[in-house]
């Protein structure tokens, strides 16, 4: 698992999870919906209302976690063996094992978020974030772990990789108390495309060079310019997300007002009929008083 596609696919799984997170984010902001319970537009009806509430974050998670386990699984010639069978038998694939109990852990991430917005009788976020976090702080552990036998070029993209992940873990603890914050889930969505670019980038740098040449370890400018590398990704993933909010607010301003035109076309055309309680009241009173009127005017003489 530790090649080319072991940092390609998981790598660009984060980077697409953080642009779908990035528009739903954006677009909450500009409407001044709920981040959490977005509200389904007014034309959505039937099958089109019940495909709005699906989890999609859930489904892309599991999707995706179930074909990387799959292939950490099938990648190796004599399958996922444990231990050996030497005296005294010694545990095998220990990388392996780690990457197989990462994608486990984000399928049932994903698992936990379709069961908690489609099937719970009412939607848990803290059951969603506490997770996710989980999954984060073992992550960390698996990553600290991950780089004991690592050296120069690896172990510089392993540690600023540690760095990202690190900080993602601390916004999602603070997020648990705090689930529904534009800021926290601007940055989460931002250390999600550093952490995606970061891995596909390092599986070019590690396994395929654009110059054809490998990376040395004992040259001290090939891994001050990994640091560089890395400082060029915050500062292109920070465009994107600047590129994101043009690109939804443009759409907004555009075609929002042709959407209010349509809700007000569906809109019965009786709406200046309706009056409100108070003048209804009024005129029954008013009419109750015309009828008693002939009959005061009976009685007097």
């Amino acid at each position: 698992m530790g090649k080319f596609i072991g940092h390609i696919y998981p790598g660009l799984f984060l980077f697409s999870y953080g642009l779908y997170q990035a528009t739903v984010v954006f677009k909450a902001m500009i409407v001044n919906d709920s981040l959490l319970c977005p509200s389904c537009p007014p034309r959505h009806k039937g099958i089109w209302a019940r495909l709005w509430i699906i989890s999609y974050r859930g489904l892309l998670k599991i999707v995706t976690g179930s074909i990387l386990t799959i292939y950490v699984v099938f990648c190796l010639d004599d399958g996922m063996v444990l231990m050996n069978k030497k005296y005294p038998p010694r545990f095998m694939y220990p990388k392996e094992w780690q990457h197989l109990t990462m994608f486990i852990l984000f399928t049932l991430n994903g698992c936990v978020d379709v069961m908690s917005k489609n099937l719970l009788p009412q939607r848990c976020v803290v059951l969603e974030k506490g997770t996710l976090v989980l999954t984060f702080y073992v992550l960390l552990l698996l990553l600290m772990s991950h780089v004991q036998d690592s050296t120069g070029i690896e172990l510089q993209i392993h540690y600023l990789l540690i760095v990202v992940v690190f900080l993602l873990m601390l916004v999602l603890t603070i997020e648990l108390w705090t689930p529904d914050t534009f800021h926290l889930l601007l940055i989460e969505t931002f250390l999600f495309l550093s952490m995606g670019s970061w891995l596909i980038q390092g599986g070019f740098i590690l396994y395929r060079p654009v110059t054809g040449y490998p990376w040395q370890d004992d040259d001290i400018s090939d891994i001050m310019f990994i640091t560089t590398f890395f400082c060029w990704h915050v500062m292109i993933n920070a465009l994107c997300l600047l590129g994101i909010y043009g690109i939804s607010s443009f759409w907004h301003h555009c075609y929002r007002p042709s959407l209010k035109l349509m809700e007000s076309k569906e809109a019965p055309h009786d709406k200046g009929t309706t009056r409100p309680l108070y003048k209804l009241l009024w005129e029954v009173e008013q009419s109750e008083k015309d009828d008693q009127a002939p009959l005061l005017s009976k009685s007097s003489p």
